[in-house]
């Protein structure tokens, strides 16, 4: 049997029990042929070479600054890590936070590295002017204060000061100077104006009082120190400081202050100061073995 051909449909022939497949125009059937685009991804920044270099220098240049036999490093890798800092700030799509941080530590750092500097330069001009810690040590020959009178002087505070002075004879020394005074005449009046014919009398109410001191050279510079470079005032009871350049008098036996002293060399003589006489007893040696030595207090009597 045959199947009958439909007409107008040429060749085409429709198989038995098939149902007819929809076209791609048919109303909610089609499948669309446009496809959506997708979302553009964010690029990620690459990471920033100069910036790293600059955040290492950074880093090792802080550290060093703050060591002060190293400074000098520390002085040479911050001034780069600031440069390289900001130039990675410029550079487009790259991270910014190392260069950022580089340029604070730079900036920190340098700062530590001026107070650290300063540290250090202070500290080497004190301990070369100063010679060193002072120490004293009091005769003990029995002229120590004794009973009440060794209660006051603990009463009055620390050793050493006008309020609390050493004993004659006390040993006061340094790195670079020993000086001990030997005696103190607190009436000496007749003897400067015997020793020489143009030493004039004292002021009215005041009189020439005699020290006697050693000074002892303890340094090593080759070329030796004067006893000049210490010094040794008298302090009124009412605090005044008396030099004894103030009265233009020689004394007798008076000590070579010019002349170097090499190590272990010791000078030996007097000084004279013009003093009130009402209260010459009252007053206190005021001795500093060196420029900016420690200056300590010495009684009179």
């Amino acid at each position: 049997m045959t199947t009958p051909e439909l007409p107008g449909g040429g060749s085409h022939t429709i198989p038995p029990h098939q149902p007819q497949q929809p076209t791609s125009t048919d109303h909610g059937y089609g499948v669309s042929t446009a496809t959506l685009s997708p979302e553009p991804k964010k690029q990620k920044k690459q990471s920033n070479i100069v910036g790293l270099i600059a955040l290492i220098a950074a880093v090792l240049g802080f550290i060093f600054a703050c060591m002060p036999g190293a400074l000098i490093v520390g002085w040479i890798l911050l001034p780069i890590a600031f440069i390289l800092g900001l130039v990675s700030l410029f550079i487009k799509n790259k991270s910014k936070w190392m260069g950022i941080t580089a340029l604070i530590l730079s900036i920190v750092g340098t700062i530590v590295g001026v107070i650290v500097f300063f540290s250090v330069v202070t500290d080497s001009v004190d301990e070369a002017l100063s010679g060193g810690e002072t120490s004293v040590v009091e005769p003990s020959d029995g002229a120590a204060p004794q009973g009440n009178a060794e209660e006051e002087r603990e009463a009055d505070g620390e050793a050493g000061t006008r309020a609390n002075p050493y004993s004659i004879g006390s040993v006061i020394e340094n790195d670079e100077w020993r000086v001990v005074v030997n005696s103190v005449d607190l009436a000496a009046t007749d003897a400067v104006l015997a020793a020489n014919e143009y030493n004039e009398a004292p002021a009215e109410g005041s009189e020439y009082i005699l020290v006697n001191y050693s000074a002892t050279f303890l340094g090593d510079d080759p070329n030796g120190q004067m006893p000049a470079m210490l010094s040794i005032e008298y302090v009124t009871a009412d605090g005044t400081t008396v030099n004894s350049y103030d009265s233009m008098v020689m004394a007798p036996e008076p000590i070579d202050s010019t002349s170097a002293l090499y190590t272990d060399g010791t000078a030996t003589g007097n000084v004279v100061f013009s003093v009130p006489t009402a209260t010459a007893g009252q007053g206190a040696l005021a001795i500093r073995p060196g420029i900016i030595g420690d200056k300590v207090f010495v009684a009179v009597q």
